[in-house]
């Protein structure tokens, strides 16, 4: 039994070796290099750039109150479409105490001088029924009367514009309702019923009451990169793409390029804007992202190889074209002249035919034995 087992041993140790030795000996055979081969072929090609930006309002007006106060109404939400003039808010007024005094001593010495004009003119009237003073003097007692009385009330009218923000005489023109300038939809009311307002002046902005924009009139906003913006010109075609809206494409119109550059990421952009053209009874949001495709260059019914089959040599370019069949195939290196890319093809404009065949880059494939 012993020696069985020994035999049994040894016969298992040759098997290990003989395997290892034959896996080793067929890792060391060369490797067949098979090439991929292309026949030139004619087709349109186009270089296109993709610019990211977002789709905004080419008008958006931010509306803002003629006096300061407090928020007492708001009559209009996000959303709701406004006509020029609608109202939007209400606003308290809350009078500034100096300005306030000061009309309200306007309203008393506008008192103290129409009653003295009142005695007087009913002094001369009396005087002018008893024929012992002239026309001229009675006209000018009765003129006095009335400036008195205008007075008065151009007092009381300033006294509640301070008071109130509106007085009797132009209340359909008050101050204290916040009317929307443009007619659109409100994208925007930052305020709410409570918060105190404040008018546009040299020292600051203002608050901002709502925000109104023209939906119907959108354009997209983006920026492209300064290697690329030489070959923009105004009225190029574009195609738009809302991710949001599950790839909706919309036509676009470029219509400006920004004559200034701007550092983005240590590289100079520059803006550009485009019309969007919606379609019937699309709605679109203010501010979403989009991308615009371009078309920068383009070569019709050209012939052309993939770029891969390429070899670029400083600044002369070269194919390898396929000469024989079977084993006796061999490649002949030819310069040829390209000219657009668009990153996957390319246009060959002399060198070879559509007749010939082109070698592609190399595909690895180990030999087997039968």
């Amino acid at each position: 039994m012993k020696k069985y087992s020994k035999l049994i041993i040894a016969a298992i140790i040759a098997l290990i070796f003989i395997g290892t030795f034959v896996f080793l000996w067929q890792k060391s055979q060369p490797k067949e290099v098979v090439y991929n081969e292309f026949t030139p072929k004619t087709e349109d090609i186009q270089k296109t750039t993709i610019i990211t930006g977002k789709i905004e309002p080419r008008n958006e007006v931010n509306v803002k109150p003629q006096i300061s106060g407090i928020i007492t109404d708001l009559y209009k939400d996000p959303g709701d479409y406004v006509n020029a003039g609608d109202v939007i808010a209400k606003v308290k007024v809350i009078p500034d105490m100096g300005q306030l005094s000061s009309a309200e001593s306007r309203v008393r010495l506008a008192e103290i001088n129409l009653a003295q004009a009142q005695v007087d003119f009913n002094r001369e009237e009396n005087l002018y029924n008893q024929k012992l003073v002239s026309d001229d003097e009675f006209d000018k007692s009765r003129q006095a009367l009335r400036q008195a009385k205008e007075e008065k009330a151009a007092a009381v009218d300033a006294l509640q514009v301070v008071r109130d923000g509106v007085s009797q005489s132009n209340a359909k023109a008050s101050s204290t309702l916040i009317r929307s300038t443009i007619s659109g939809v409100i994208l925007d009311i930052p305020v709410k019923v409570g918060n105190s307002v404040i008018l546009s002046n040299t020292f600051n902005d203002g608050t901002t009451i709502a925000s109104v924009a023209n939906m119907n009139d959108l354009i997209f906003r983006g920026n492209i990169d300064e290697t690329e913006v030489g070959q923009l010109v105004g009225g190029m075609p574009m195609k738009i793409t809302i991710g949001a809206l599950q790839d909706l494409k919309f036509d676009a119109a470029l219509e400006y390029i920004s004559p200034k550059a701007v550092e983005s990421n240590g590289a100079n952009q520059f803006e550009i804007k485009a019309a969007v053209r919606l379609a019937e009874g699309g709605k679109i949001r203010s501010g979403y992202s989009a991308n615009a495709e371009i078309v920068l260059a383009q070569a019709q019914k050209v012939l052309s190889v993939p770029e891969s089959a390429i070899e670029f040599s400083g600044d002369s370019t070269f194919v390898y074209v396929v000469k024989g069949d079977g084993k006796q195939k061999t490649y002949e290196r030819r310069q040829v002249e390209t000219g657009l890319s668009d990153g996957v093809n390319i246009e060959i404009k002399k060198g070879i035919s559509a007749k010939d065949k082109v070698r592609g880059p190399e595909v690895v494939a180990e030999t087997k034995e039968d």
